[in-house]
């Protein structure tokens, strides 16, 4: 598509009237976004615009200039795609209110690229579903899956981070521009995806700050840009249920991980067992779904590792724990298990998780 013909969905991406269906009927109208651009009144209500929002676009559009706004998006390094460009996802199309701009920050390519798969949970995240989105995101990203979340607190960014960690690649999916990072607190992270060849993505202008519905609708997104969804850990009320039911109605994969009956965010990967999800207990279960094995794991190198630290590891293999529970397991003293526990810390080979826990490092 001309790019020059092509900035004109700039325009109506940043006036708030007019959002995906809307800017479809126009399009469908006037088989370009540049004549609509240039429609008149009664042409714009012809093709089913609201008379109340004609007015406010036609006020609009003589303050905004759309060559303008692109020649700014380029001097902040973003860029952006259509459902008219040859690189838009596939995948994305099949949504109902497919977006009609995503803005980008960082690699495009990575919109394309399959398997990938939404990672996505409760923001207060259990030491449990910490350990488990680590260890799920670590295999599937280290098989070439793309790890695609929303960048908040808990299990997104977990699941980011761990991407990130073993040298996959992952997209963040905002609900405000993609200048804007929310949670602040996540800026680290935001910077490290951009900086590592990932990608930032969002349907909204540059500098729009979240809302209550921006998520909602975020989610959609990071269902459409995938083959399939991961929930590790949420209660009901979870917005990663919404990310799920989009996948649902999409025709992909639902995947859920069990966790303790007695947690509240256990609920939501729960429910969706009873939708019809897939029971995940293991990473591979997912990969064999998208005929992919796990890749070869470098084993961790345990030079020089005395009894005691065997006796330890092999433990935490299983799960992680309390000092005590350690103590209680092997049957040796307090005194030397503290001892053999902080050099196993000092050598890397183990850490204490925010409950105080041991686990594999």
């Amino acid at each position: 598509m001309d790019r020059r013909r092509e900035i004109y969905l700039l325009g109506f991406s940043v006036f708030s009237g007019i959002g995906p269906v809307l800017t479809r009927r126009l399009l469908d109208a006037f088989e370009t976004a540049e004549n609509a651009w240039h429609a008149d009144s009664a042409g714009l209500l012809a093709a089913g615009l609201p008379e109340k929002i004609i007015d406010k676009f036609l006020d609009f559009r003589e303050e905004f200039s759309p060559q303008k706004y692109a020649e700014m998006l380029q001097k902040k390094q973003i860029s952006f795609i259509t459902p008219e460009d040859k690189d838009f996802p596939e995948r994305l199309k099949n949504l109902p209110n497919c977006p009609f701009v995503l803005y980008c920050s960082g690699n495009k390519k990575l919109l394309n690229e399959s398997p990938s798969l939404a990672v996505v949970g409760t923001r207060k995240i259990t030491d449990y579903g910490r350990q488990v989105t680590e260890q799920f995101v670590e295999v599937l990203s280290t098989s070439g899956l793309v790890i695609v979340s929303g960048l908040a607190m808990g299990v997104d960014a977990v699941a980011h981070q761990t991407a990130l960690d073993c040298g996959g690649k992952t997209i963040a999916v905002l609900g405000s521009g993609v200048d804007v990072c929310h949670p602040s607190s996540n800026r680290k992270l935001y910077g490290e995806i951009v900086a590592k060849n990932g990608l930032i993505v969002s349907e909204y202008p540059a500098g729009t700050l979240p809302s209550i519905g921006s998520f909602p609708a975020r989610n959609r997104i990071i269902a459409g840009l995938t083959d399939g969804v991961l929930v590790t850990e949420g209660a009901l009320d979870s917005g990663s249920l919404i990310t799920a039911d989009w996948a649902f109605q999409l025709g992909r994969p639902v995947f859920a991980v069990p966790g303790p009956v007695t947690s509240a965010l256990s609920q939501g990967p729960y429910a969706l067992l009873e939708k019809g999800g897939t029971l995940a207990i293991t990473p591979e279960a997912i990969l064999s779904k998208f005929g992919r094995k796990q890749a070869p794991r470098q084993k961790q190198a345990y030079p020089e590792e005395t009894d005691e630290e065997k006796q330890v590891r092999i433990l935490l293999m299983r799960e992680a724990m309390a000092p005590d529970m350690i103590v209680r397991e092997t049957g040796r003293p307090v005194s030397e298990i503290s001892v053999t526990l902080s050099l196993m810390e000092m050598k890397g080979w183990v850490r204490q998780n925010t409950s105080g826990q041991y686990e594999l490092a």
